[in-house]
């Protein structure tokens, strides 16, 4: 993951530096007088961005509706992932072997792309595109079992200082965006919620022990293949608070029916 992080980074910054555009797939009206005749020439302008940038766009105002999209780098979300049994914070004993750290239990995810459609300088609602990774750091020494039907584990007679099980998608969520008039400082305040769909890309596990050094192992690990949640995101300027729900089961296995997850944190990008 830190390749793909570096590497989006980069990426990003080029983007940033070198392809910054005044707005997101801006759409333009001019009106021409030909043979005494009013002729509408539409404008269409696609944009690479990296964070917030439209608030900058004075324009948007003069517009009751117009069309954006392109490629960027934002709705940063990082966070913590709690799992919930069955409606219960605490883990039942089928699932006790996945006990995890929980200050070491995150999310991180982030949009790449958007396509969507702003009503107003208040409201708009789009469909963005990215990726989305959770980390779960258990406590126990134990291996999870890889090509196998339902979700199992062995347990090993070795100290692990790292036991990371994790999980990465392609998310596509849909979001209705409301926001506030700028104030004097000219920031506004945001709520941001609607579903999202992902896409299992892989599973992954990776130890770290004095006795086997450092192993990386990768499958689906019974992850869902499609999962489907919701988010909610409080925001003031470029910064908040967002949440994520998972409403089917975390894993595609009869043993840890009615296991879920829930993330929760900070998220940077808010446009």
């Amino acid at each position: 993951m830190k390749k793909l992080l570096s590497t989006m980074l980069l990426i990003s910054g080029m983007i940033g530096m070198t392809a910054q555009v005044a707005s997101a797939q801006d759409t333009t009206i001019t009106t021409n007088t030909v043979n005494n005749k009013n002729v509408k020439n539409w404008k269409y302008k696609m944009d690479l961005s990296f964070g917030d940038h439209e608030d900058s766009v004075k324009s948007v105002k003069a517009h009751k509706g117009r069309f954006m999209g392109g490629i960027t780098f934002t709705r940063i979300d990082i966070g913590f992932s709690r799992l919930i049994d069955n409606g219960s914070f605490s883990l039942s004993p089928q699932n006790k072997f996945l006990d995890y750290k929980g200050s070491k239990t995150s999310t991180f995810s982030f949009d790449v792309l958007y396509f969507g459609y702003r009503f107003n300088p208040n409201f708009k609602m789009y469909i963005a595109g990215g990726f989305d990774w959770t980390l779960i750091r258990l406590k126990n020494n134990i291996t999870i079992q890889q090509n196998t039907p339902d979700l199992s584990y062995i347990e090993e007679p070795v100290d692990f200082s790292k036991n990371r099980f994790s999980s990465s998608y392609v998310h596509f969520p849909l979001n209705f965006e409301l926001r506030s008039k700028e104030n004097h400082n000219g920031k506004r305040f945001y709520f941001v919620f609607g579903p999202e769909v992902s896409f299992l890309l892989n599973g992954k596990v990776k130890q770290i022990s004095d006795e086997r050094g450092k192993e990386k192992f990768r499958d689906d690990y019974d992850f869902q293949p499609v999962r489907v949640g919701g988010t909610v995101r409080l925001g003031y300027g470029g910064i908040g608070l967002f949440t994520k729900y998972y409403f089917n089961d975390m894993f595609d296995s009869a043993p840890q029916a009615g296991l879920k997850n829930i993330a929760f944190g900070v998220t940077f990008g808010l446009n």
